[in-house]
């Protein structure tokens, strides 16, 4: 006979938060990627819907242990792949409650606390960047919904609705993917979108835009935005925003900033000066899930003139008109996309309560001081070529020994990377500049040390040198090097 006795659900839950945090301590003890062999992603296909409930208990354990276990954990210290770092655990109390209280943040009417409080952070936002009084934003999903709602508002401010066909928009060979998928969303074809070559930091080249849109202007066609990085993916790179906003003041385009990564540096007292001239943007997309360790689903999209959100995005369905304001631009479902939606700010707002602005900027510096510790760890091996230096806590680099081919030391870097991806100590992953596969650092989790970063450069050589003996070019290799 079985005495067990079922657990209530706030038993269940209690026991996971605990669960929980003991599961997070030391995260540097355990593996950076933990991966589902195929055997076991075929287990969960076959688990189905059951006709009869599960107890709660039973499901969450198998959840916890079952899915949740495996993948990137990008919560680790020493997972350096890509730019999404840990997770606050304020943030994730924050998201906690969000999700516990689940109010409906789409107007004012309906939860005027949690609107008040968002529409105030985003005003403190906007002022860090610089922008005008006239200023305002939007709480969204993330960068590529930042760059869509921007790109649609720019749309309708530049182009008349019956010239939406002649709408040519330019963006930077490092410019994010996301910004084409939004243009494409509105109605730009690949056919009106350029890519404008980048200098050697691979920041926009001011001079190919020039030209690109006076070329453009000549064939009947209407340039109406363009769109620069603050702090791109591969290199973090921050283009040359004063020049930019000249050209399209010059030519009446509108300037859209994708800082989704980079824009958090206007928080950090130290290095906001290296995004001068971001205040010119005409909008602004930022995450707050990147670099101001939030968990996911925390993006804001800010916008120099409010107004131009309000055009884009406000209507009046008849079901609605009890819950407008007169100041209808206070609700956040005239400002985008989204009806229903999650308050998505109160989780950053508790953050930067409990932590404080100055903690914040520390926590960002901290990303630059690491990105450079690993330059210097780094060119202390004569074999190393630094592609792209330390900038905005983004290092590339890559092994490149004399008398292997281009192709070889391709090889060679991308067997380093798999290296240490196997061996569960750190996430360090490829990409490719000028055409050469990289290895690529980007080091904004606050928890990383120096001593971590040490020790990720000495298994990097270790790969290295192993690797590099595996890889013998032929007489014709050599000939052709």
């Amino acid at each position: 006979m079985n005495t067990t006795k079922e657990k209530t659900l706030e038993q269940v839950t209690e026991e996971f938060i605990h669960d929980f945090f003991a599961r997070s301590k030391n995260p540097e003890k355990q593996d950076v990627i933990a991966d589902a062999n195929s055997s076991h992603l075929k287990h969960l296909k076959e688990v189905g819907i059951p006709e009869k409930g599960r107890l709660p208990e039973e499901v969450v354990t198998e959840m916890t242990e079952q899915v949740y276990a495996y993948g990137y954990r990008s919560e680790h210290p020493r997972f350096l792949g890509f730019v999404p770092s840990t997770a606050s655990k304020l943030s994730w109390l924050g998201d906690i409650m969000t999700s516990a209280f689940n109010r409906h943040a789409g107007s004012m009417a309906n939860f005027p606390a949690g609107c008040t409080i968002e529409n105030e952070l985003l005003a403190w936002l906007c002022q860090k960047a610089g922008f005008s009084s006239q200023a305002g934003g939007l709480f969204v999903s993330g960068g590529s919904m930042a760059n869509l709602t921007a790109l649609t508002i720019a749309r309708d401010k530049i182009l008349g609705e019956n010239r939406w066909h002649l709408g040519t928009a330019y963006v930077s060979e490092q410019t994010h993917s996301s910004v084409a998928k939004g243009l494409h969303i509105i109605g730009i074809p690949d056919s009106h979108i350029r890519k404008i070559a980048v200098d050697e930091e691979f920041r926009m080249d001011v001079r190919h835009l020039e030209q690109a849109i006076q070329k453009d202007l000549e064939n009947g066609l209407l340039p109406f935005a363009v769109i620069a990085s603050a702090g791109t993916t591969n290199t973090g790179s921050v283009d040359p925003f004063v020049e930019i906003s000249a050209i399209c003041k010059k030519h009446h385009i509108w300037m859209h900033v994708d800082g989704a990564f980079g824009a958090s540096v206007l928080l950090c007292r130290q290095y906001r000066h290296l995004l001068k001239g971001i205040e010119l943007a005409d909008s602004l997309s930022w995450d707050a899930h990147k670099w101001l360790f939030q968990t996911y689903g925390c993006g804001m999209v800010l916008v120099n003139d409010k107004s131009n959100m309000v055009k884009t995005f406000h209507s009046h369905p008849e079901y609605l008109k009890d819950l407008d304001t007169e100041e209808e631009y206070l609700n956040p479902w005239n400002l985008g996309v989204e009806l229903t939606r999650p308050a998505r700010g109160l989780k950053l707002w508790l953050t930067l309560q409990v932590m404080g602005s100055s903690a914040v900027s520390d926590a960002i510096a901290h990303g630059f001081h690491l990105a450079e510790c690993a330059q210097q760890e780094l060119v202390k091996n004569r074999d190393v070529e630094i592609v792209s230096p330390a900038r905005l806590a983004t290092l590339n680099f890559r092994y490149a020994p004399a008398g292997l081919t281009e192709k070889q030391k391709d090889e060679l870097n991308l067997r380093i990377s798999r290296e240490i991806i196997a061996s569960g100590f750190a996430g360090i992953f490829t990409t490719e500049l000028n055409g050469k596969k990289v290895l690529r650092i980007c080091a904004i989790h606050p928890d990383t040390t120096q001593a971590d970063i040490r020790q990720i450069v000495r298994r990097l050589n270790d790969y290295y040198y192993e690797q590099r003996s595996k890889i013998q070019p032929s007489a014709m290799d050599q000939f052709a090097s």
